[in-house]
């Protein structure tokens, strides 16, 4: 009869399943399958584990569980490893072996997936909220002082305003000899002609 290892491995390539689709299918790391298919049981703590394995990879897999799991015991009841049954009274397994052995069955690709979402969702809903924030505030609320800064004004720049300015006397228009007494006629010329001499 063919060991636990090899039925596992022929009944898995008979559906035509990887290691990676019977890792999705039964939330077992795929690195874990592949140690069951080998006969290798060093990844798993204790052989509850081993057992709890073959027992969802044969339920998957539509094999007969009781037979597959009475050949496991009788394997692991050859090994001096897990022999003999864990002790009741002392060396329980503490909650780090339980957590172990909880992640090994985690699908990380749909972890991921989620993880991403999630990440998508959580960015839009605060850019939302920030953008509804930035609408209802003040516009003029985050302007800071002014930043315009007055040029250096030099000496010659500035031009001297006298204090006290003079009025200015009204310049004086010459006049014509005619116009300085209006009121006195035009003089006259009361000088006789002289006498034509006769010939």
């Amino acid at each position: 009869m063919s060991s636990v290892a090899e039925q596992l491995r022929r009944a898995r390539e008979a559906q035509g399943l990887s290691l990676h689709d019977l890792a999705e299918l039964t939330k077992i790391r795929s690195d874990h399958i592949e140690a069951l298919e080998s006969a290798n049981y060093d990844p798993f703590p204790a052989p509850v584990y081993i057992r709890g394995s073959v027992r969802t990879c044969a339920t998957f897999l539509r094999m007969n569980v009781p037979a597959v799991l009475e050949a496991l015991d009788a394997e692991l009841a050859q090994s001096p490893e897990f022999s003999s049954p864990p002790s009741l009274t002392g060396g329980r397994r503490g909650p780090l072996d339980w957590l172990t052995y909880q992640l090994s069955k985690v699908n990380w690709r749909v972890l991921g997936i989620l993880g991403a979402i999630a990440a998508v969702t959580a960015s839009a809903y605060f850019g939302w909220k920030a953008w509804t924030n930035r609408l209802r505030e003040d516009p003029l609320s985050r302007l800071g002082p002014g930043l315009h800064t007055p040029a250096a004004v030099t000496e010659g720049d500035i031009l001297s305003i006298p204090a006290d300015p003079q009025p200015q006397a009204q310049p004086q228009t010459l006049r014509s000899p005619a116009t300085q007494n209006p009121a006195s006629p035009p003089p006259t010329n009361t000088a006789r002609p002289s006498p034509s001499r006769r010939r």
